[in-house]
């Protein structure tokens, strides 16, 4: 056998253990710290082993992007790989992102040389590999991840992965981010065996028996109780159980910043995603995984208001300043908790009456509140389409195991009110707050689910945020079509919206001067027709708008990646 086949080193023993933890992709961005990763790739598939498969991404924010999405759907986490101190800089708030949403994520970036005189294999060899030695390239990550580490020898390459993996996937989950120069990737070892079945993450925890009883005694006896809730719908079970729990207490739901669908959006005990009346109202307040229930200085409870907050991290231990007025604080995994509810319901004498008339009242109160939805959906007489009916008209495309992401910001609340899920993990939104995930994680999506239709709702700053030539270039590469649909208004209006809260009468707004809008616009939908082949089509004419979005589903569900630019009322005039 050629004896380059059985070398064996760090680099070899670290992608075994990636096969090892169960990680299917490597989306990756290569570069001068790689060579002995890729020479091990090649040796392994030269050689029929089996190890994840690398998706080459023509930009970082992508990798994470990707990553994200791949296990919103499927809950396994996949792996990165990035180019040194300015791969890493390149992941930019794709890593907030997977930090905030609890995201599991294995990042390796290689670490520049550090021998000069060829002492080692791998020594400096060009320019770059002295520009990109700096004091500190772990400390880019270590305020957005659980868990860093550098290989100093090959001998425990495999441990540092277990460890790693290990972190990621207990709760509260997350990203980790592991280094290693090019001397210690090549670095010769002897086979290390798999042991990863020995390094158990976490179990889940459930709630205490008190708290159950607690919880369930005060909801059972309000007047007026509230569920909210934002990311409970991260595990598709959770959903059927909190369906359960509201119904047998006609409890309503509140679904506040939400990135999963947490309860079906027809249901007669949906009562939104805005807190207003309800919490104004409530007596007992039950929060289930969400990081910001309400905002204290828009909308609170009232004093007397009895609060229980149940999540994997109810103190929100990375968030430096945080508070909700609580009696009683869970952590614990509220898959757990709901079934430990549930069961306790079964055991209570309920006063069905009562229980009844509630939900009667709910169910009428949640039955105006969609007909006042209903008359925002109007067809656009003046001839400017409205987020409202640009969602109604793409709810008429999309079937019950569509999946869409929802990355249109300002109009996020239209697109929740005007379509609607009723299956869980066909609703997804970026959990973190840096812009451009759609992308990404629409491919990422796709990829962990072929067989269902993925559509992304993204605004124009959004799209352009996710790098929109690196995302349609990676979907014809690796043959993972979805439809983009743009929610244009021409500019940044969360940014003028923040403005206007605080300077509702401010020279801003008097003279139409915000510095958001764009005022020359690029051809967003041509972008990635020329990158990727896409079907491009951009709509003004309200009278058109549905046969654009026909044509772009069936180019979709043809294996071509399609992108409708909507343009909405523009947000500004300002020209200078």
């Amino acid at each position: 056998m050629d004896e380059k086949l059985t070398r064996y080193n760090s680099a070899d023993a670290m992608l075994e253990a990636l096969q090892e933890t169960g990680i299917s992709y490597l989306f990756s961005n290569l570069g001068s710290d790689h060579p002995a990763i890729i020479e091990a790739l090649a040796k392994a598939k030269s050689k029929n082993i089996p190890l994840p498969e690398v998706i080459i991404c023509p930009h970082e924010y992508l990798t994470l992007s990707a990553a994200h999405g791949y296990y919103m759907v499927s809950g396994q986490a996949q792996g990165v790989i990035v180019h040194t101190d300015v791969g890493t800089q390149n992941l930019g708030g794709s890593l907030h992102n997977v930090y905030r949403s609890r995201v599991p994520v294995f990042i390796f970036s290689g670490e520049t040389p550090y021998t000069m005189d060829g002492e080692l294999h791998g020594s400096r060899l060009t320019p770059i590999n002295y520009l990109q030695n700096v004091y500190d390239q772990r400390g880019i990550v270590r305020n957005y991840v659980k868990w860093e580490g550098d290989i100093r020898t090959g001998l425990n390459t495999k441990q540092l992965v277990y460890r790693a993996m290990q972190l990621a996937n207990s709760n509260p989950k997350g990203p980790v981010y592991l280094t290693g120069a090019r001397e210690v990737l090549e670095e010769e070892i002897k086979i290390l065996p798999n042991e990863y079945i020995k390094w158990k993450r976490m179990e889940a925890m459930p709630l205490p028996a008190a708290g159950v009883e607690e919880i369930v005694q005060s909801l059972a006896k309000a007047n007026h109780p509230v569920i909210i809730t934002s990311y409970l719908g991260r595990n598709a079970e959770s959903v059927g159980l909190l369906t359960q729990f509201c119904e047998r207490l006609a409890i309503p739901v509140i679904e506040s910043n939400s990135s999963y669908l947490n309860f079906p959006g027809n249901h007669p005990l949906h009562l939104g995603f805005e807190e207003g009346e309800l919490l104004a109202e409530a007596d007992v307040i039950l929060v289930i995984d969400s990081d910001v229930p309400w905002i204290p200085a828009v909308n609170r409870p009232q004093k007397d208001c009895k609060i229980y907050h149940i999540d994997l991290d109810p103190i929100k231990s990375e968030i430096p300043l945080w508070h909700i007025p609580v009696d009683a604080l869970y952590q614990a995994d509220s898959y757990q908790a709901l079934l430990q509810l549930n069961e306790h319901t079964e055991t209570m004498d309920l006063n069905k009456g009562s229980i009844q008339s509630r939900y009667d009242r709910l169910s009428l109160k949640h039955k105006l509140q969609r007909n006042n939805w209903e008359q925002m959906e109007a067809y656009p007489s003046n001839g400017a389409i409205t987020p409202e009916w640009l969602t109604a008209c793409v709810r008429e495309i999309v079937n019950e195991d569509t999946i869409i992401l929802n990355e249109t910001i300002t109009n996020s609340l239209a697109v929740m009110r005007h379509l609607p899920r009723t299956k869980p993990l066909t609703m997804l939104a970026n959990g973190g707050s840096s812009l451009g995930w759609n992308g990404g994680a629409a491919i990422g999506v796709k990829m962990a689910k072929p067989d269902n239709t993925v559509i992304s709702l993204t605004g124009d700053g959004s799209y352009l945020f996710s790098v929109p030539s690196s995302v349609h270039w990676l979907s014809r590469r690796y043959n993972a079509p979805f439809l983009t649909v743009i929610y244009n208004n021409q500019g940044w209006n969360a940014t003028k919206n923040n403005l206007l809260r605080m300077y509702p009468d401010g020279i801003a707004k008097r003279d139409d001067r915000y510095w958001v809008n764009f005022d020359q616009p690029a051809d967003l939908a041509k972008i990635a027709e020329a990158a990727g082949g896409a079907f491009a089509v951009t709509v003004s004419d309200p009278a058109k708008l549905k046969e654009a979005l026909k044509q772009g589903i069936e180019a979709v569900k043809s294996g071509r990646s399609a992108v409708i630019d909507v343009k909405l009322q523009q947000i500004s005039e300002q020209r200078d």
